[in-house]
């Protein structure tokens, strides 16, 4: 008998992505599934956009006061009916046979959670899907989301991610952090002796942020929530979670080698890797336009993420601030 299957989404605003990512839904080749909405305080009516796939979509909608996506999630599990709680992010489009292969892959490949990959739909726009290309690339943070070789140790994202109802309910579901809530909740599984898994045939199409501005913000945010991580789980830290922050000092002492010692050693090093980015991002997207913009989103990536590691390691590490001390705004207090 094949697994039952609940999908829960955390909402705040983003009508227009509701939409997109129920119409996807729709055409599902398994239809045995529920929807469990939770509006997480939302300034907008999403009661009618809601109502346009009520005829064709098992859903159950609920609206509670403000607490961030992990304390939403929550909230969503504890009303599931499925066997296995699928969390994906309300800003995401999944293909006709997304279900299908969760359950195929839920049955073949042993494990208490799983995680796909992200990628740019064909559809979203130049600044999209150069964003897209950061944060999924070999060579920036984003790295290889995972591959089958890796499947014990994969960490899933709650855009894309799959727990058992009864494994989430023992360790507690999604933490009080607003910001790192899905990497925590991954280590809280291994810490308790639950493994996870990369299913390679469930990749969502993710929109992320769709402008410069709010895209630095964002990653800044991962960046200080990264140190925070490090302190609850410690058996996990990898100085790879670093290298942003050594880029962007070594670009700073690139410019003071440049400027005071008239050498552009480093830099020139900077002007290679600007150079394999360009190049890579118009290859995988063939596009120059996408390779140029990949550029600016690739740096603006690694010089936010960076900032935000190397103070929020500051706060935790030389002043030994508390983490709710020091960034008050990624966590819930009820």
């Amino acid at each position: 008998m094949k697994p039952t299957i609940s999908i829960i989404v955390a909402i705040f605003n983003r009508k227009d992505e509701l939409f997109e990512l129920l119409n996807s839904l729709i055409s599902q080749t398994d239809k045995d599934f529920e929807i469990i909405i939770v509006d997480d305080g939302s300034l907008v009516d999403l009661k009618p956009i809601i109502k346009n796939f009520e005829e064709f979509l098992n859903i159950k909608y609920f609206r509670k006061d403000n607490s961030g996506p992990g304390l939403s999630r929550n909230y969503g599990a504890k009303r599931a009916s499925g066997e296995w709680l699928i969390f994906v992010d309300s800003d995401v489009i999944v293909e006709q046979d997304y279900i299908e292969n969760i359950k195929n892959n839920i049955e073949n490949i042993p494990c208490d959670a799983f995680g796909g990959a992200d990628k740019a739909h064909k559809g979203f726009n130049l600044m999209q899907k150069a964003i897209s290309y950061s944060m999924t690339s070999v060579f920036t943070t984003g790295g290889i989301r995972g591959s089958k070789k890796s499947v014990s140790r994969f960490q899933p994202r709650s855009f894309n991610m799959g727990v058992k109802k009864e494994v989430f309910e023992k360790v507690g579901g999604f933490s009080e952090m607003r910001i790192g809530e899905d990497p925590d909740l991954s280590m809280t599984l291994w810490e308790n002796g639950f493994t996870t898994a990369f299913f390679d045939d469930i990749a969502v199409y993710h929109k992320r942020r769709v402008d410069f501005g709010r895209f630095s913000k964002q990653v800044y945010q991962f960046g200080c929530a990264r140190p925070i991580l490090n302190q609850r789980h410690p058996d996990y830290v990898k100085i790879s979670f670093a290298f942003p922050s050594l880029f962007l000092l070594g670009y700073i002492l690139g410019f003071i080698e440049y400027f005071i010692l008239r050498k552009g050693i480093i830099l020139a090093f900077y002007g290679f890797y600007t150079f394999v980015i360009c190049i890579h991002a118009i290859v995988v997207t063939r596009n120059i336009a996408i390779g140029a913009m990949a550029v600016m989103s690739t740096y603006i990536q690694m010089f936010s993420y960076g900032y935000g590691f190397l103070k929020s390691w500051i706060l935790l590490n030389v002043f030994r601030k508390k983490p709710e001390d020091a960034f008050p705004t990624h966590f819930y207090k009820g």
